[in-house]
């Protein structure tokens, strides 16, 4: 059965355990009554977000509500909301007070990164892209994530910041979506249409008569309704991340949030994001080999080490930046599989030095590691066909 109907109002459940986190904020969350942006539910939002970082966790924000700001800075000479060219300069104007706006609501530095679709498309850009935020995150910054509007026209009339953010979480390895909307769940009907629909507290499967469930956008201000959170939701779960639907204008939900209860929908993942990442790289073709040392074969072979420079013998066949590569020991026996930064030339121009050397060495750098321990997953001794090697 795809989907678990409850009782009204919603039940509190538990959600899955994430370390990271995407949450998309909806434009009907920020825009006030009287135009422009407020923090009336902003502020409740970025209190969770505080209160996951004090608990070790780390949070993603991609926020809508760039064209509504810049709509309301120019009052009665705003253009009309249906001419793309004028909502693209809306979106150049009001991104400054949206981001503004979350700044003023987070005791830490807020970074805005603006990306395209096609940014997600481009190899280069996308690890460009994933560097950044990984970057960001490490310096325990608030990454706040829109769309380019400005100069994606295609993007700003089809996409919209629910599929965004689908793409964001699995850009960089979150555990888990969260979509604030001013829904607080999805339900067997458009509720303000049937007043006998349901709340469903879980999705175990996102199926045509599930879809059907949803409806369009509630608000003038908003680009997507339930049907784009859904797709977002499927997006993710294809990747092994569960997404949580629910209520941003309710404190006491994000209260409970914050406490890993959810009142609102869950859609489920059919494997963990870490499973789902892990089974791919193992499994994928692979376009080249690193040879490494003994050292570096029985670290990654333990699970959770980068591998860095100075473990690195050598490259073998023909790779480029951000493909799969199968790392093999000096005896050729595979040890672990992962996304290489850098290409076979360069890997065979970094063997064996130290990672602050790589920069002088090749005049730039693409990280520390040959490949990140977020992009490695060891072979399992079945995989290497009943080898006991370590």
């Amino acid at each position: 059965m795809a989907a678990t109907r409850t009782p009204s109002p919603l039940q509190p459940q538990a959600l899955p355990a994430w370390r990271r986190a995407v949450l998309k904020v909806g434009s009907n969350l920020l825009a006030a009554d009287g135009g422009g942006l407020t923090p009336r539910h902003a502020a409740a939002l970025a209190d969770f977000v505080t209160a996951s970082h004090a608990a070790g966790r780390q949070v993603v924000l991609v926020s809508s509500g760039a064209v509504a700001a810049g709509r309301a800075l120019l009052r009665e000479h705003a253009p009309a909301a249906g001419d793309l060219a004028a909502r693209q300069a809306l979106a150049a104007l009001g991104q400054a007070p949206m981001i503004a706006l979350w700044q003023s609501l987070s005791a830490r530095p807020v970074a805005q990164v603006l990306l395209t679709h096609d940014d997600l498309r481009n190899r280069r850009r996308y690890l460009n892209a994933r560097v950044t935020l990984r970057g960001l995150l490490a310096l325990d910054v608030l990454p706040v994530v829109n769309e380019n509007d400005t100069v994606a026209v295609d993007e700003l009339k089809l996409g919209d910041n629910d599929n965004l953010a689908a793409i964001v979480a699995a850009l960089v390895d979150a555990d888990l979506l969260l979509i604030a909307s001013d829904v607080d769940a999805l339900y067997s009907a458009d509720p303000r249409k049937a007043p006998h629909a349901q709340p469903l507290a879980r999705i175990d499967a996102i199926t045509p008569a599930v879809m059907a469930m949803a409806g369009d956008s509630g608000s003038s201000v908003g680009t997507g309704g339930m049907r784009t959170k859904l797709e977002a939701a499927a997006k993710a779960a294809a990747a092994g991340i569960s997404t949580a639907l629910f209520s941003g204008r309710d404190a006491a939900v994000l209260q409970a949030l914050g406490r890993g209860q959810l009142q609102g929908t869950l859609v489920q993942a059919p494997a963990s994001r870490m499973q789902a990442r892990k089974y791919w790289l193992r499994h994928a073709p692979s376009t080249g080999q690193v040879c490494v040392d003994a050292g570096a074969a029985k670290a990654l072979a333990a699970g959770r080490a980068s591998l860095l420079p100075g473990g690195v013998l050598g490259a073998r066949g023909e790779f480029h930046r951000g493909d799969l590569v199968e790392i093999v020991d000096a005896e050729g026996r595979p040890v672990a599989r992962g996304l290489s930064q850098y290409t076979a030339v360069e890997v065979a121009r970094l063997a064996g030095h130290h990672s602050r050397e790589i920069a002088a060495l090749l005049g730039y750098t693409c990280g520390a590691e040959i490949v990140h321990r977020d992009d490695l997953a060891a072979v399992r001794e079945a995989d290497r066909g009943g080898d006991t090697h370590a």
